[in-house]
């Protein structure tokens, strides 16, 4: 299991992540594309990164827009797997 990241960690790694945002035990962005297609497009970018880091996402796509949450849920809060996800969803852009 990894471990959880402390507060000093967190901030540094949102540093990294223009518009994420430390919501509770996790971090948050949404996103907006032209249409669905482009949305559904992205999304399949994410689900395929996500699938071969076995860490998946809390989401929800209403037609072009897409909400990802990130947190890792056995450590009971974020750690680093959930930072390198959010550097390849913002490269999925």
């Amino acid at each position: 299991m990894a471990n959880k990241a402390s507060e000093a960690e967190i901030k540094a790694a949102l540093e990294q992540l223009p518009g994420w945002e430390h919501e509770d035990d996790g971090i948050e962005k949404a996103f907006e594309f032209d249409d669905f297609k482009q949305a559904w497009a992205f999304m399949e970018k994410v689900a395929a990164e996500a699938e071969a880091m076995d860490h998946h996402p809390e989401w929800t796509n209403v037609y072009n827009k897409v909400l990802i949450r990130l947190s890792t849920h056995d450590a009971g809060g974020l750690t680093d797997r959930d930072f390198k996800l959010a550097q390849k969803v913002e490269a999925a852009v």
